[in-house]
Protein backbone atom coordinates (compact mmCIF):
# COMPACT_ATOMS: atom_id res chain seq x y z
CA UNK A 1 0.00 0.00 0.00
CA UNK A 2 1.32 3.09 -1.08
CA UNK A 3 2.18 5.75 2.12
CA UNK A 4 -0.28 8.59 2.81
CA UNK A 5 0.87 12.17 2.11
CA UNK A 6 1.47 13.74 4.88
CA UNK A 7 -1.14 17.21 5.41
CA UNK A 8 -1.02 20.36 7.39
CA UNK A 9 -4.04 22.71 7.76
CA UNK A 10 -3.60 25.39 4.80
CA UNK A 11 -2.65 28.92 6.28
CA UNK A 12 -4.67 32.25 5.54
CA UNK A 13 -3.22 34.51 3.23
CA UNK A 14 -3.13 37.10 6.68
CA UNK A 15 -0.28 39.03 7.81
CA UNK A 16 -1.34 39.01 11.14
CA UNK A 17 -1.45 35.18 11.24
CA UNK A 18 1.72 35.11 9.56
CA UNK A 19 3.49 37.99 11.83
CA UNK A 20 2.33 35.93 14.77
CA UNK A 21 4.04 32.64 13.01
CA UNK A 22 7.06 33.93 12.23
CA UNK A 23 7.70 35.87 15.39
CA UNK A 24 6.96 32.60 17.64
CA UNK A 25 9.47 31.41 15.62
CA UNK A 26 11.63 34.18 16.62
CA UNK A 27 12.14 36.12 13.86
CA UNK A 28 13.09 39.87 15.29
CA UNK A 29 9.89 41.84 15.71
CA UNK A 30 11.16 45.10 13.94
CA UNK A 31 9.96 43.04 10.53
CA UNK A 32 6.31 42.33 9.67
CA UNK A 33 4.32 41.01 6.56
CA UNK A 34 2.50 43.60 5.07
CA UNK A 35 -0.53 43.53 2.71
CA UNK A 36 0.35 45.12 -0.82
CA UNK A 37 -2.88 46.26 -1.94
CA UNK A 38 -2.38 47.10 -5.33
CA UNK A 39 0.54 46.76 -8.29
CA UNK A 40 0.06 50.57 -9.88
CA UNK A 41 3.38 52.43 -8.74
CA UNK A 42 1.40 54.36 -6.29
CA UNK A 43 -0.11 51.56 -4.27
CA UNK A 44 3.70 49.85 -3.99
CA UNK A 45 5.31 53.08 -3.25
CA UNK A 46 3.19 52.96 0.11
CA UNK A 47 4.72 49.75 1.04
CA UNK A 48 7.24 50.37 3.92
CA UNK A 49 10.84 49.98 3.32
CA UNK A 50 13.21 48.18 3.10
CA UNK A 51 11.37 44.64 1.96
CA UNK A 52 13.27 41.75 2.09
CA UNK A 53 10.82 39.26 0.19
CA UNK A 54 7.48 38.91 -1.28
CA UNK A 55 4.66 35.96 -0.99
CA UNK A 56 2.07 35.38 -3.00
CA UNK A 57 -0.71 33.18 -3.17
CA UNK A 58 -2.35 32.64 -6.36
CA UNK A 59 -5.47 30.59 -7.89
CA UNK A 60 -4.10 27.13 -8.26
CA UNK A 61 -6.94 25.25 -10.35
CA UNK A 62 -5.16 24.05 -13.89
CA UNK A 63 -1.75 23.63 -15.18
CA UNK A 64 -0.11 26.79 -16.21
CA UNK A 65 2.80 27.90 -18.23
CA UNK A 66 6.18 28.53 -16.90
CA UNK A 67 6.62 32.10 -16.18
CA UNK A 68 10.64 32.31 -15.86
CA UNK A 69 13.13 30.08 -16.53
CA UNK A 70 13.89 26.95 -13.81
CA UNK A 71 18.04 27.16 -13.21
CA UNK A 72 19.38 23.74 -12.24
CA UNK A 73 23.06 24.95 -11.40
CA UNK A 74 21.44 27.49 -8.74
CA UNK A 75 23.61 28.88 -6.56
CA UNK A 76 24.47 26.60 -3.53
CA UNK A 77 23.82 29.69 -0.71
CA UNK A 78 20.57 30.61 -2.34
CA UNK A 79 18.34 28.40 0.41
CA UNK A 80 15.51 26.17 -1.37
CA UNK A 81 13.53 23.46 -0.23
CA UNK A 82 11.07 20.79 -2.02
CA UNK A 83 7.57 20.87 -0.54
CA UNK A 84 6.47 16.82 0.09
CA UNK A 85 3.64 18.20 3.06
CA UNK A 86 0.41 18.79 1.41
CA UNK A 87 -0.82 22.17 2.30
CA UNK A 88 2.42 23.18 3.52
CA UNK A 89 3.29 25.49 1.23
CA UNK A 90 2.39 28.55 3.44
CA UNK A 91 5.44 27.52 5.64
CA UNK A 92 7.68 26.62 2.71
CA UNK A 93 6.99 29.98 1.26
CA UNK A 94 7.95 31.62 4.82
CA UNK A 95 11.12 29.91 5.37
CA UNK A 96 12.20 30.95 1.35
CA UNK A 97 11.53 34.15 2.84
CA UNK A 98 13.44 33.81 5.58
CA UNK A 99 16.42 31.94 5.24
CA UNK A 100 17.51 33.81 1.94
CA UNK A 101 18.08 37.26 4.65
CA UNK A 102 19.84 35.68 7.48
CA UNK A 103 22.05 38.63 6.39
CA UNK A 104 19.80 41.41 7.89
CA UNK A 105 16.89 39.83 9.47
CA UNK A 106 17.77 38.62 12.93
CA UNK A 107 16.30 35.18 14.72
CA UNK A 108 16.24 34.51 18.35
CA UNK A 109 18.81 32.12 19.01
CA UNK A 110 16.50 30.59 21.69
CA UNK A 111 13.67 30.09 19.28
CA UNK A 112 12.96 27.40 17.17
CA UNK A 113 13.86 28.70 13.60
CA UNK A 114 17.00 29.42 14.36
CA UNK A 115 17.56 25.79 15.31
CA UNK A 116 16.17 24.86 11.91
CA UNK A 117 18.21 26.95 9.79
CA UNK A 118 21.43 25.76 11.26
CA UNK A 119 20.10 22.05 11.22
CA UNK A 120 19.09 22.45 7.52
CA UNK A 121 21.67 24.42 5.97
CA UNK A 122 23.86 21.74 4.55
CA UNK A 123 21.04 19.71 3.10
CA UNK A 124 19.92 19.05 -0.21
CA UNK A 125 16.16 20.65 -1.19
CA UNK A 126 14.70 16.40 -0.65
CA UNK A 127 17.00 16.70 2.45
CA UNK A 128 15.51 19.96 3.75
CA UNK A 129 11.98 18.53 2.34
CA UNK A 130 12.12 15.10 4.81
CA UNK A 131 13.77 17.27 7.60
CA UNK A 132 10.43 19.47 8.01
CA UNK A 133 8.33 16.38 7.58
CA UNK A 134 9.73 15.20 11.11
CA UNK A 135 10.27 18.40 12.81
CA UNK A 136 7.15 18.94 15.24
CA UNK A 137 8.01 22.05 16.38
CA UNK A 138 7.49 23.19 12.64
CA UNK A 139 4.15 21.85 12.37
CA UNK A 140 2.76 22.65 15.78
CA UNK A 141 3.56 25.87 15.49
CA UNK A 142 1.93 25.90 11.43
CA UNK A 143 -1.16 24.23 13.01
CA UNK A 144 -1.44 26.84 16.02
CA UNK A 145 -1.69 29.98 13.83
CA UNK A 146 -3.89 28.13 10.96
CA UNK A 147 -6.40 27.79 13.24
CA UNK A 148 -5.92 31.54 14.11
CA UNK A 149 -7.20 33.04 10.96
CA UNK A 150 -10.15 35.45 10.37
CA UNK A 151 -12.19 32.81 8.68
CA UNK A 152 -12.80 29.13 9.66
CA UNK A 153 -9.76 27.00 9.45
CA UNK A 154 -10.11 24.53 5.52
CA UNK A 155 -10.20 20.53 7.07
CA UNK A 156 -6.41 19.11 7.16
CA UNK A 157 -7.97 16.55 4.90
CA UNK A 158 -9.29 19.62 2.40
CA UNK A 159 -7.44 19.92 -0.95
CA UNK A 160 -7.26 23.76 -1.34
CA UNK A 161 -6.97 25.51 -4.43
CA UNK A 162 -4.17 28.00 -3.66
CA UNK A 163 -0.59 28.23 -3.80
CA UNK A 164 1.99 30.40 -1.57
CA UNK A 165 5.19 30.63 -3.12
CA UNK A 166 8.11 33.19 -2.38
CA UNK A 167 10.13 35.68 -4.19
CA UNK A 168 13.84 37.20 -3.14
CA UNK A 169 16.32 38.56 -4.42
CA UNK A 170 19.64 37.00 -4.55
CA UNK A 171 22.98 38.34 -6.52
CA UNK A 172 21.32 40.87 -8.91
CA UNK A 173 18.89 38.09 -9.83
CA UNK A 174 15.14 37.81 -9.17
CA UNK A 175 13.99 35.06 -7.84
CA UNK A 176 10.65 32.57 -7.48
CA UNK A 177 11.26 29.86 -4.98
CA UNK A 178 7.85 27.43 -4.98
CA UNK A 179 8.98 23.59 -3.09
CA UNK A 180 6.82 22.06 -6.33
CA UNK A 181 9.12 22.65 -8.86
CA UNK A 182 12.06 21.18 -9.43
CA UNK A 183 14.54 24.24 -9.09
CA UNK A 184 14.23 28.03 -8.38
CA UNK A 185 12.84 30.01 -11.06
CA UNK A 186 14.98 33.08 -12.28
CA UNK A 187 12.98 35.99 -13.10
CA UNK A 188 15.81 38.06 -14.53
CA UNK A 189 17.62 40.96 -12.81
CA UNK A 190 16.85 43.09 -9.40
CA UNK A 191 18.65 44.81 -6.28
CA UNK A 192 17.50 45.45 -3.20
CA UNK A 193 15.45 48.42 -3.78
CA UNK A 194 14.01 47.52 -7.01
CA UNK A 195 12.51 44.31 -5.52
CA UNK A 196 8.88 45.46 -5.16
CA UNK A 197 8.73 46.77 -8.54
CA UNK A 198 10.04 43.77 -9.72
CA UNK A 199 8.25 40.98 -8.64
CA UNK A 200 5.07 43.10 -9.01
CA UNK A 201 5.61 42.62 -13.02
CA UNK A 202 6.01 39.17 -12.76
CA UNK A 203 2.56 38.86 -10.72
CA UNK A 204 0.95 40.60 -13.41
CA UNK A 205 2.24 37.83 -15.29
CA UNK A 206 0.62 35.11 -13.22
CA UNK A 207 -2.59 37.14 -12.87
CA UNK A 208 -2.54 37.31 -16.88
CA UNK A 209 -2.70 33.58 -17.15
CA UNK A 210 -5.75 33.52 -15.10
CA UNK A 211 -8.08 37.03 -15.79
CA UNK A 212 -11.22 36.12 -14.31
CA UNK A 213 -9.85 35.17 -11.20
CA UNK A 214 -9.67 37.52 -8.45
CA UNK A 215 -8.55 35.03 -5.98
CA UNK A 216 -4.79 36.72 -5.55
CA UNK A 217 -2.97 37.81 -2.56
CA UNK A 218 0.13 39.58 -2.30
CA UNK A 219 2.35 40.52 0.69
CA UNK A 220 5.74 41.96 1.42
CA UNK A 221 8.02 41.20 3.83
CA UNK A 222 9.27 44.69 5.69
CA UNK A 223 11.09 46.14 8.26
CA UNK A 224 8.76 48.52 10.15
CA UNK A 225 4.82 48.17 9.09
CA UNK A 226 2.26 46.68 11.66
CA UNK A 227 2.32 43.23 13.43
CA UNK A 228 -1.03 43.18 14.04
Amino acid sequence: MAETAQRWIPLESNPKVLNKYVHNLGMDSSWNFVDIYGLDPDLLAAVPKPVAAVILLFPDTKPAELIGYLQQDFPPDLYYTKQTIENACGTVALVHALANNQNQIKFDDTKHFKTFLEMTSTLSPDERAKFLEQDNKMGTAHDDCALEGETQAPSVDERVKSHFIAFVHYNGQLYELDGRKDAPVVHGKTSPDTLLLDVAEVVKKFMARDPDNVNFNVMALVRGGDAE
